[in-house]
């Protein structure tokens, strides 16, 4: 299993190098070429979303993204920092499990039913995600948001582009 990592400041400019680091590592674990621009726009998707919340809340803080390809699965999960004040208040796990009718996985909730369950959480935003990618978990929490999102890959290509 192959991981590389990036970090980048809550700017807007940033989100462009995000997808295009993405897009080129998810070619090169062997994601189809019709999938690639699904790919960058969940990938954008996600980054943006995370520097409008850095840039409201903490907008010194880096934004964190994890991208991996492990088991045949090309594998990218956006992480922030940035606190929400409103998460205590209206997240509960279970109800939201409940809701989903899926199984919680480590907290985290799975499947395309994200943006009529995450309405005050960047619902849309999560909703074109979940469209996108082909399996999302979203893990929100007081101290901030990971949005894992995965697409198949071929395994077993050469390593050097």
């Amino acid at each position: 299993m192959a991981t590389v990592e990036l970090t980048f400041s809550a700017l807007p400019a940033h989100v462009r190098t995000a997808r295009l680091v993405a897009t080129a590592i998810a070619r090169r674990t062997g994601v189809d070429e019709a999938l690639l621009d699904e790919v960058r726009l969940a990938v954008g998707e996600a980054c943006s979303r995370a520097v409008e919340a850095h840039r409201l809340h903490c907008p010194g803080e880096p934004i964190r993204i994890e991208l991996r390809d492990d088991s045949g699965r090309f594998e990218v999960t956006v992480i922030d920092v940035a606190p929400s004040e409103d998460f205590a208040q209206s997240f509960d796990h279970a109800q939201l499990a409940d809701q989903a009718g899926s199984p919680e996985s480590a907290g985290g909730v799975v499947g395309g039913e994200l943006a009529s369950l995450l309405p005050d959480m960047s619902g849309f935003g999560i909703a074109v995600i979940a469209g996108l990618a082909d399996d999302v978990e979203v893990y929100p929490s007081p101290k901030g948001m990971r949005i894992k999102m995965s697409w198949p890959a071929v395994s077993g290509l050469p390593s050097s582009a």
